[in-house]
């Protein structure tokens, strides 16, 4: 709620990383959790519910009507990715040798079709790696 409408707008996010490579450990899992909850409430949204495994994540997200979601994912997926490759060059170095992490691609669906209980079940139930 706002102060001058109440909305309820919920997007499930994906992101894969660049060529599907399995690259994503679970230390880094758990920084990327916490980037995109720093990155969400910057822009005035909430991060709901986040899984992943070693090659995609999942974001479930409380979206501000204020936003844009073309420019909301791109500025998570920019700053996720630039923090996360300073916080873990060498491991990452190791897979791709030019400064990325994400594909250019994401997925971003409404989420109204299905019980949100329902997803964040899914989005849990990520096979995160040991």
């Amino acid at each position: 709620k706002s102060s001058h409408c109440a909305y309820a707008i919920h997007l499930h996010i994906i992101f894969i990383t660049k060529y599907r490579r399995k690259v994503l450990t679970a230390e880094m899992i758990k920084q990327l959790e916490e980037y995109f909850k720093v990155s969400c409430e910057k822009q005035k949204c909430e991060l709901l519910e986040f899984g992943a495994e070693s090659d995609h994540c999942h974001l479930l997200v409380s979206f501000h009507p204020n936003n844009n979601i073309s420019i909301f994912v791109k500025n998570i997926k920019s700053s996720s990715s630039r923090l996360l490759r300073k916080e873990f060059k060498i491991e990452l170095s190791k897979f791709y040798y030019k400064p990325v992490l994400w594909s250019s691609s994401y997925c971003v669906i409404s989420a109204g079709g299905a019980p949100l209980e329902v997803i964040k079940k899914y989005i849990r139930n990520q096979k995160t790696p040991q």
